[in-house]
């Protein structure tokens, strides 16, 4: 008889496939991830940079560019997470429910196969970029790369988190937008922080992804001439932080959903 770690990974792989195969299936899917950079680095990261990138003392379209990175799949993964709340409405996913595997199995597999489909928004930036002649080389990417597990756990343990509250699919679905964008700003994504006081630091440092995003810059200038004015925290800081995020997200947020589930 197989056992039971044996029947959760071959589930957990099964979902992750499952997520995978549903991007191939949905080209449009793909071509959003790639549209939505488009937007926000070409026209809004060319305009600041324009306006008030000679006098950052660095190359203001590349900070853009990786805090593109990070929002992209940050969002991906959430939104991707906050899908449960609609398959379950529509029940797509009663037989895993059903069925003798752990919840935190399921939710984890959904958190693989998420985070490998938000990895096409990953290609949208690249191409945005090279279009736009923004510099960076084989191992500052190589180096970024090490870190992106860490921006889809870290985003879908959100999303685990967000949806163990909310039980409304278009709540959800609306919701995983509106808890993203705001970060998007007041995180450093686009708009540096290294100033900010008062209510707009605390949010800061209050959010997920103000820390992603700095791991992914101490990652990408490791070592450069720029390193001290991009980066706000060592990368063990940043990790140690993220880590603990992840855990009460992915905790509170599997507790919760499956309490909804028995309930309803």
């Amino acid at each position: 008889m197989m056992s039971t770690f044996a029947r959760d990974i071959n589930a957990l792989t099964a979902i992750a496939a499952r997520e995978i195969m549903r991007l191939f299936k949905s080209p449009g899917a793909i071509i959003a991830d790639m549209i939505f950079p488009m937007f926000f680095l070409g026209i809004m990261g060319g305009s600041l940079s324009q306006n008030m990138g000679d006098n950052m003392g660095y190359n203001f379209l590349q900070f853009v560019m990786i805090g593109m990175i990070v929002f992209n799949m940050f969002m991906g993964t959430t939104s991707g997470m906050t899908s449960l709340i609609a398959e379950r409405d529509m029940n797509l996913t009663q037989e895993l429910y059903v069925s003798p595997i752990s919840r935190y199995t399921i939710i984890l597999g959904k958190m693989i196969g998420t985070s490998f489909a938000s990895l096409g928004s990953l290609l949208g930036v690249l191409i945005i970029a090279l279009v736009m002649h923004i510099p960076f080389s084989g191992a500052q990417i190589f180096r970024l790369t090490l870190v992106i597990p860490v921006f889809c756990l870290v985003g879908a343990s959100f999303g685990v988190f967000f949806i163990g509250f909310i039980q409304d699919s278009k709540v959800a679905s609306m919701g995983a937008l509106l808890i993203c964008m705001p970060q998007m700003f007041l995180a450093g994504t686009i708009i540096p922080i290294t100033n900010s006081t008062g209510i707009i630091a605390f949010l800061a440092k209050i959010m997920p992804l103000t820390y992603l995003t700095d791991l992914a810059r101490g990652a990408f200038y490791w070592g450069g001439p720029v390193y001290n004015k991009v980066v706000l925290h060592s990368p063990l800081f940043n990790i140690t932080v993220l880590a603990v995020f992840f855990l009460v997200f992915f905790t509170v947020g599997t507790i919760m959903f499956t309490k909804s589930e028995q309930n309803r």
